[in-house]
């Protein structure tokens, strides 16, 4: 929400409510604006991990939706990110002494330096069942739904799905060195140098070309196998649909190889990276610098890469977060989560999104800038602007895009599963989209509004609950509804009411916040209290004690979160896909937003102090003049290259941005930052003379910020 632009409607409010409730706003505002942050995504999306460096290996899921990824950190632990439905991203405890790490479709494993094998996620086939003993293991493999364990004595150890005896080593099963799982297939790389093959072969997979011999090292995909010979060539068999077989030109140098379902990946010695194949996700487009890379690995439609310095490199298909989200990672104020998509608001009033894309819910619509507020429907997203108009995009089935005439004076949006409201200046809402339950029916009078929920979406089918706990919403339609919260601390309730979601607890007074879930509602009182109400069968209703200190609230689809004072997120209702079980340390957070099975939570990053110099330190409006400056000279383990020059500096305590910025390395090898700004600008908020104190920042590209903080004069 844009303080200056409802500041003539906060005038209206004479109530001592609507003061306290003011104050609220104005102090997290304020708190907001010095303070950016990162995301972090957890439960059924995993996102937001930091991945710029201490990693030394890494995985991308097998399969045709292959949507994890995983990393192996120097110190022995392992990082996961992407999809989650299968808890394939929730690494076990002790989180400690990996040395290897292996991603299927839905499982995940990890070699421990005691030769015992970690494995976690879907367990459908059996492939998260290692067999006894669970020792004495060197290296591990996982297919879609299989997996293979190398032993120190050189067999090979196969378990999970057996279609076309994937997991049944040929026999001698001896003398292995290496070992490699397709999605329907196995490949072992003898320690004579030849490879031995078995499971599904109707495309020719499991037929290694001759001379089988001289092999150093194997990779198993989809439908094709991959060897990389001791000469550095690379010979490939097996389907050959997208030129998987066709190896680029010239086939020298090559030191790794890895496969995907339908595409190949090989490093060179050179540090660069060559693939080739099915790149409909952009899986084979390797990013620039094309160099510098260590490891390579590339699964279903994406694919990773370990650089020299330990960071990783991600490209392909992102609708799981498997890429890792939103990049970079830095410079967020707002956080928004639809029903499989999230939305980010930038410092610099543009939007990231990631997730689902089928419907273009993240398509943001150009230009991408002056955004104020987002918020994340079932398929659809808002965007207020700072000219107060709405921008809408995604599925517009039931017409949730289709702003309403005229489209100005709005200060606040919400978007429900397929409806929208919007908040007008002067207190009255609009309501578009579906309106089968009445959910775009404001109750009269429309008016003395000051925030907006819009809840709503597709209906659960859980077992019919035992009596205590209410009746089933299995076989009922779709359907939202609404909240409204007054001037006066009350709020108003519309739409679908079968589960009792519009039905305010009393007293229905001092609410200063408001959230809607799927079926249940949510709201936050004066004294940090929380009040929910609506369907409960996940425990959804039930806020976890001491029910104090809140100072935020958003409701997921069958989940709900509180944002404390001290910046921690307490998570209540259901939790099969994790999204409840909030990233340690449950710290520093400033913002909550909850989708249908995924939470994200915006994450603080203290500023820097630097030192700065404002000139002129005595400003006289009435003088000539088109510049003032500030000049930084920041700290001595900061580069140019750690200054981010496309977010331009602002002053925080007038919220005047910079014109232009120049980043440059004095004399004495110091960054150096230069900012002017307009100084027509500065005097228009500087109505009074006198001396003020002027806060100027400016930002880093790891999400990090720098300030300084200088008395001037004004006359």
């Amino acid at each position: 929400m844009n303080g200056k632009r409802i500041s003539s409607l906060w005038a209206k409010f004479t109530l001592l409510i609507v003061a306290a409730v003011c104050l609220l706003f104005i102090a997290q505002s304020a708190y907001s604006a010095q303070q950016t942050g990162r995301i972090v995504g957890w439960g059924r999306q995993v996102v937001g991990v930091d991945l710029d460096g201490g990693f030394i290996a890494v995985a991308a899921s097998m399969g045709p939706g292959g949507g994890h990824s995983l990393g192996l950190k120097e110190d022995g632990s392992i990082v996961a990110w992407g999809w989650n439905d299968s808890g394939q991203c929730n690494i076990p405890s002790p989180n400690a002494d990996f040395v290897a790490v292996a991603a299927g479709g839905y499982h995940s494993l990890g070699l421990r330096k005691d030769g015992s094998i970690a494995v976690w996620g879907d367990n459908e086939w059996e492939q998260c069942n290692i067999p006894s003993p669970n020792a004495d293991f060197i290296a591990i493999a996982t297919g879609c739904a299989h997996s293979l364990g190398l032993k120190e004595d050189g067999s090979i150890v196969g378990w999970g799905h057996n279609a076309s005896g994937k997991c049944n080593v040929p026999s001698p099963n001896a003398d292995f060195i290496a070992v490699a799982a397709g999605y329907f297939h196995s490949l072992g790389l003898k320690k004579d140098g030849s490879i031995v093959a078995w499971g599904y072969n109707s495309w020719g997979q499991c037929d290694i070309p001759l001379p089988n011999a001289d092999f150093i090292a194997v990779a198993a995909g989809g439908q094709h196998s991959l060897g990389l010979k001791k000469d550095g060539s690379i010979v490939a068999w097996g389907l050959n649909a997208y030129g998987l077989i066709v190896v680029p030109s010239p086939n020298a140098d090559f030191i790794a190889v890895d496969a995907g379902y339908r595409n190949s990946m090989a490093l060179k010695k050179d540090g660069s990276v060559a693939a080739w194949g099915w790149n409909e996700y952009g899986q084979c487009n390797v990013p620039s610098p094309n160099a510098d890379f260590i490891a390579v690995s590339t699964g279903g439609r994406h694919s990773l890469g370990l650089k020299v310095d330990g960071s990783i490199a991600t490209w392909g298909d992102n609708r799981y977060g498997q890429c890792n989200s939103p990049s970079p990672n830095a410079d967020f104020i707002a956080v928004a989560a639809g029903l499989w998509h999230s939305l980010g608001l930038k410092v610099d009033d543009s939007i990231a999104a990631w997730g689902y894309n089928d419907y273009g819910q993240y398509n943001i619509p150009s230009p991408n800038a002056d955004f104020i507020a987002v918020d994340a429907g079932g398929y659809h997203s808002l965007g207020l602007i700072e000219d107060n108009s709405i921008a809408a995009w995604g599925v517009n089935s039931s017409g949730q895009c289709n702003i309403p005439s005229p489209n100005a004076d709005f200060i606040a949006v919400a978007a429900g599963y397929d409806h929208s409201l919007g908040l007008k200046v002067d207190g009255s809402i609009a309501a578009w989209g579906n309106n089968s339950k009445g959910q775009c029916d404001i109750p009269s009078p429309n008016a003395d509004f000051i925030a907006v929920a819009a809840g709503g979406g597709p209906t659960p089918p859980p077992p019919p609950p035992p009596p205590s706990v209410g009746p089933s919403v299995e076989g009922s339609s779709r359907g939202g509804h609404s909240l409204g919260l007054k001037v006066d601390g009350s709020i108003a309730a519309w739409g679908r009411n079968d589960l009792g979601q519009c039905d305010i607890p009393s007293p229905n007074a001092d609410f200063i916040a408001v959230a809607a879930g799927e079926l249940h509602s949510l709201g936050l009182k004066l004294d940090g209290s929380i009040a929910a109400w609506g369907w409960n069968y996940f425990g959804q209703c039930n806020i976890p004690s001491p029910n104090a200190d809140f100072i935020a609230v958003t409701a997921g689809g069958l989940h709900s979160l509180g944002l404390k004072v001290d910046g921690s997120i307490v998570a209540w209702g259901r939790n099969k896909y994790g999204q409840c079980n909030i990233p340690s340390p449950n710290a520093d957070f400033i913002a909550v937003a909850a989708g249908k099975y995924h939470s994200l939570g915006l994450r603080s990053v203290p500023p820097i102090e630097a030192k700065m110099r404002f000139t002129p330190q005595a400003l006289n409006c009435k003088s000539r003049g088109k510049w003032v400056r500030a000049h930084f000279v920041l700290p001595e383990d900061l580069t140019v290259e750690d200054v981010d020059s496309n977010i331009l500096g602002r002053i925080d305590s007038l919220g005047i941005e910079a014109d232009y910025m120049d980043v440059f390395v004095d004399e004495d090898g110091l960054v150096r930052v230069d900012m002017a700004f307009d100084r027509a600008a500065l005097c228009e908020r500087l109505t009074e003379s006198g001396f003020v104190e002027i806060t100027v920042r400016g930002f880093l590209t790891n999400g990090h910020s720098f300030y300084g903080t200088e008395t001037i004069k004004v006359r």
